[in-house]
């Protein structure tokens, strides 16, 4: 399970770097940020481990600014503002999950925010 993301006024912790996939390794199904060269046993369960951190950090950090896009796009002050349903067809959400999210960016942006989870949205797996 993801830490808890840190609120506004506590640092982020720095995830391992995602080093940058060239495009001929990327082409290849069996490369995977060069896991697949690491033969000792430690060595690939720290480098996954660090990987796997990084990942759900990026998805954390992904969700939060999804819901702050939420929140804009559903600000009752835009002539242009969408409805839940709209926002939920142009993510992939269910309506339900679009107004969660919405509420959730709205509190973000407000910096009451206790993390998606607090929410009921769902975290990495």
């Amino acid at each position: 399970m993801a830490e808890p993301t840190p609120r506004r006024n506590e640092p982020r912790l720095r995830p391992a770097p995602l080093l940058f996939e060239p495009a001929q390794a990327a082409a290849d199904p069996e490369h995977f940020f060069d896991l697949e060269s690491i033969d000792d046993p430690r060595a690939l369960l720290a480098r996954a481990t660090e990987l796997t951190h990084a990942f759900r950090a990026a998805t954390d950090r992904a969700v939060e600014f999804q819901a702050i896009a939420a929140a804009q796009l559903a600000d009752p002050r835009r002539f242009d503002r969408l409805t839940p349903a709209d926002i939920a067809e142009r993510a992939e959400w269910t309506e339900d999950y679009a107004k969660k999210m919405v509420e959730f960016g709205r509190d973000l942006m407000r910096g009451t925010a206790e993390g998606a989870e607090s929410e009921g949205l769902p975290g990495p797996a």
